[in-house]
């Protein structure tokens, strides 16, 4: 993928234009999407968008590119979930 790289990794970046246009540097993969929210995968995480009447204008993965239109009322990251240690590994590990 063509993604721009930037001191050897992937380059992340987000420009909000009011509350109305957005765009997201470094898209890997949609997840989900509907007027409400937007779910992706970008290399620095998974990234939440909500709002409503939100239409995704223009996606090139291959650029790692995407562009949201609509009323943005929050964008989130989603930690990845931490494994469960079990007994053992807390006691000797």
């Amino acid at each position: 993928m063509a993604y721009e790289v930037q001191n050897g990794a992937m380059y992340h970046r987000l420009t909000l234009e009011g509350r109305e246009k957005l765009t997201v540097a470094g898209v890997e993969d949609v997840e989900r999407f509907d007027e409400g929210c937007i779910i992706m995968s970008t290399c620095a995480g998974t990234l939440i968008v909500t709002g409503s009447n939100l239409h995704i204008g223009k996606l090139s993965l291959d650029g790692g590119e995407l562009h949201v239109d609509g009323h943005i009322e929050g964008i989130n990251y989603e930690e990845p979930a931490q494994p469960r240690r079990g007994m053992f590994s807390r006691l000797f590990g």
